[in-house]
């Protein structure tokens, strides 16, 4: 759960692919943007649910949330919607 939380964060923020004249810019990890465990604010995750039917997986459900998390977040704190990722892009 916690390793999605930090894919989802990356998604949301800054990871995207970078096109000039039909180029590729950043076909590897050099220099395609991802982020890094120190720019990761701190998690806590608590799973919780019925104990007589055990979780199977609950790892990719966290990546879901989070874009939608940080752009109310960013609404919240400065009154503007920001309908396209990556969201670095529009600050």
């Amino acid at each position: 759960m916690e390793g999605a939380i930090v894919m989802g964060l990356g998604s949301s923020l800054f990871e995207a692919a970078e096109f000039e004249n039909g180029r590729l810019l950043n076909a590897n990890f050099a220099r395609y943007r991802v982020p890094r465990i120190n720019q990761t604010p701190p998690i806590e995750v608590e799973i919780c649910g019925a104990t007589e039917n055990p979780s199977t997986g609950a790892g990719e459900p966290g990546i879901v949330p989070i874009a939608p998390a940080i752009c109310n977040a960013l609404f919240d704190l400065t009154g503007k919607r920001v309908r396209e990722l990556p969201l670095q892009r529009s600050l």
